[in-house]
């Protein structure tokens, strides 16, 4: 069975150097929860640094953690305290968590630490290539390693690579700031399947990919080149049980066996019965929103004095990069806040807000979630937030109110908490007021809701999901595989070449023979390809036609002196060579005054987009327009074009980046029949890239060798993956 590694900025456990060296200490996070199940059940590593620097330890003391931590099935990346500095305090959380939180005010654009960053990417990259083999999945985690995935599929194709982002993903006019963007995207394109959060970071993705890469996008799957990609959103659990049962047994403790804080907590209870506690936990960190919560407490307790004495917010801030500016200015907005707002509403025998700038053990954070009536929970921007999750898997009897940040990723799945905007003040004061006189009965079958749909989908399910989608887009990938033209198979395709008598060779233009272009006037033929058709038209053996939706005269333009044969306007012009042009159908053009300012109308409201005017079809071409604008306007067009053309006696049909509307009963496929009726051909191949060339596949005898170009799904029998491949299978044919 393949194995599955898992590649994070830090292993699963903490170092603590002791007198006779260093001992492991187990992580409790969310994703060395997750992960553990997932790669000790599927025999992989977990690569990832130890959390000391390279430069403080002896070689003897490295090898020997090195040797314990595999043990656990851990590969270590050494990394130096200057690498730390500029790969993960600089690069990872000076540029990326900025930018992708969108405090663009806050980035750090610093070459060196860009440098930095790839290398240590390589490393880790390295590591993993030390252990993957062929047929292994590699599942890389977070912002810290965007340019891993493609490290490790540039060096080896066979291993799946998943990729998962805890983060938001920014919107395009935010990710095209940054300097990196091709080279950070470029990374991410590595992976076979990536993961989001929520669906909105999902679609910024997949539009920062369309607008830079110009992929084409089906659904959620990238067609990059010779892959496919499939983009998905997975929104990250919790270990359910672990918090429930935590929080039961807390609370059956004797009073001896309660912890210091347990005590303290009942105590302000048993002083005060009706008092209330709002729970605030979070990191220090300005993405968080605190200062912003602080100021809406100090408008609720302006609004509703009847609070005064009988609510406090219990707020417990988590030291985070505090050497750095942004942070400790944060800090210091927060401690004036906390001291305002105590100076202004507190007593001798009361305190608005409880402040605790540290962390706290596992424990008494289940006891603050158990006995808190509100959680207050406001971030800025969030790529999830489990906090909210662990505060309703903590409350055993149903009661608690949960008021939430639209921003957070996790307001997606708790429709039954408030949700507020974090900016807004009065909305949060409002909220808070709303959550504190809720009744029970309110509260208990909210809380009913969010327990069943978050204990169902924990972080178990979330990581058994993501493996699964990746085994599928395994799956879709061997699906391409299938009818890819690999060695063997060539062989077999230019045996029956090398046999037959007689052959009828159909080539589609753009996007078989040449790549596309942003004006297709430009998409001129060169020297290898007038070579490549030379060679094919210099066996007597063969008849070549080029079959395209372009116009008759560029045809004819840039074919004048090549002896082949030409159908036009996806199938109402022939010319054979040395004959004249003819019609292979009886068509008219009296629609188009009808349908072009239908057309002029989406140019005008496209820009980028033009009109191209054929014998017998308009087409309307948006290759240059704005890639996210142009899909809806597509669409849009379709939709009206739908509603003019059924008495008309047209067709409406959809190619690369283009919409072409035309007489009815002409495709490719009737033309390429009529082309070899009564030939006697014993050899029919058909090339052609995109849906109009699907007509041809479908409707050409069984037994002819037909191909698609490119990686979307088709009836063709076989695929090459770009022009440069059709030009080499073109080039070797008959050799």
């Amino acid at each position: 069975m393949s194995k599955l590694h898992i590649v994070a900025n830090r292993l699963p456990y903490s170092l603590k150097k002791e007198a006779d060296g260093y001992e492991l200490i187990e992580s409790v996070g969310g994703l060395a929860t997750g992960m553990k199940s997932v790669y000790t059940e599927y025999g992989g590593k977990w690569i990832g640094w130890s959390g000391v620097n390279s430069d403080e330890l002896s070689p003897k003391e490295s090898d020997a953690i090195d040797q314990k931590l595999l043990e656990k099935s851990c590969v270590t990346v050494p990394l130096s305290e200057q690498e730390i500095l500029e790969y993960y305090e600089g690069f990872s959380n000076k540029t990326v968590w900025p930018l992708f939180h969108y405090f663009t005010q806050y980035v750090d654009y610093s070459p060196v630490n860009w440098e930095t960053y790839k290398r240590v990417n390589q490393r880790f990259a390295d590591r993993v290539l030390e252990v993957a083999e062929d047929g292994d999945r590699v599942w890389v985690h977070d912002y810290q390693l965007l340019l891993v995935p493609e490290m490790i599929k540039s060096k080896k194709p066979n291993v799946t690579v998943g990729f998962f982002l805890h983060i938001p993903f920014p919107s395009y006019e935010v990710f095209r700031i940054l300097p990196w963007r091709m080279e950070l995207l470029k990374g991410m394109l590595g992976a076979d399947l990536l993961g989001f959060h929520i669906y909105d970071y999902e679609r910024h993705f997949l539009s920062s990919v369309r607008r830079l890469y110009g992929y084409e996008i089906a659904f959620n799957e990238i067609h990059a080149d010779n892959r496919i990609i499939k983009a998905d959103s997975f929104p990250m659990g919790i270990d359910y049980a672990k918090f429930k049962n935590t929080s039961a047994s807390v609370m059956q403790k004797t009073i001896q066996e309660r912890s210091e804080l347990h005590k303290e907590l009942e105590k302000y209870f048993m002083t005060s019965p009706d008092r209330r506690l709002i729970l605030s936990i979070d990191r220090l960190d300005y993405t968080k929103g605190i200062p912003q919560r602080l100021k809406a407490f100090r408008k609720f307790m302006e609004k509703y004095p009847e609070f005064h004495g009988k609510v406090t917010l219990v707020m417990l801030a988590v030291p985070s990069r505090g050497q750095v500016e942004e942070y400790m200015m944060l800090k210091k907005e927060v401690d004036e806040l906390v001291g305002n707002i105590n100076g202004t509403y507190g007593n001798i025998n009361y305190t608005p807000v409880w402040y605790f700038y540290r962390a706290m053990p596992f424990e008494n954070l289940v006891e603050l979630y158990n006995m808190s009536d509100v959680a207050l929970i406001t971030p800025l921007r969030d790529g999830m937030n489990l906090v909210a999750k662990e505060y309703v898997a903590s409350r055993g009897n149903q009661t608690g109110v949960i008021v939430l940040s639209e921003m957070a990723g996790v307001a997606k799945e708790m429709g039954e908490a408030i949700i507020i905007n974090p900016i807004n003040e009065d909305e949060i004061a409002e909220a808070l007021h709303r959550a504190l006189t809720m009744p029970l009965d309110e509260q208990k079958q909210r809380m009913g809701y969010l327990q069943e749909r978050i204990q169902r989908y924990s972080v178990y399910k979330w990581a058994g999901e993501f493996v699964d989608a990746l085994e599928n887009v395994k799956r879709i990938q061997k699906e391409f595989l299938v009818k890819k033209i690999t060695n063997s198979v060539f062989g077999e395709i230019n045996k029956r070449y090398v046999n037959a008598a007689k052959r009828a060779i159909f080539l589609d233009y753009d996007g078989t023979l040449t790549a596309f272009h942003k004006n297709p006037q430009e998409a001129t033929p060169n020297d290898e390809l007038y070579e490549i058709l030379n060679k094919l038209l210099a066996d007597q053996k063969n008849t070549v036609t080029i079959i395209s939706g372009r116009d008759r005269y560029t045809l004819e333009k840039w074919f004048a002196d090549v002896p082949i044969n030409l159908i036009c306007e996806h199938g109402v012009w022939l010319r054979k060579h040395g004959g004249e042009w003819q019609t292979l159908t009886n068509v008219n053009n009296d629609w188009m005054p009808v349908i072009r300012p239908v057309l002029e109308r989406f140019v005008d409201r496209t820009p980028g987009s033009f009109i191209e005017e054929k014998n017998y079809s308009l087409v309307w071409h948006y290759r240059k327009a704005e890639p996210e604008q142009s899909l809806i306007r597509a669409n849009e067009l379709k939709d009206e074009l739908l509603d003019l053309v059924g008495n008309l006696n047209l067709e409406i049909m959809e190619g690369s980046k283009v919409i072409e509307v035309k007489s009815g009963g002409i495709n490719k496929g009737i033309a390429a029949n009529q082309f070899i009726h009564n030939g006697n051909f014993d050899y029919l191949m058909a090339m052609g890239d995109d849906w109009t060339d699907e007509y041809m596949f479908k409707e050409l005898p069984d037994g002819a060798i037909t191909i698609k170009v490119g990686i979307q799904r088709t009836s063709a029998n076989y695929k090459l993956e770009s022009v440069d491949a059709v030009r080499k299978f073109l080039r070797n044919l008959g050799e």
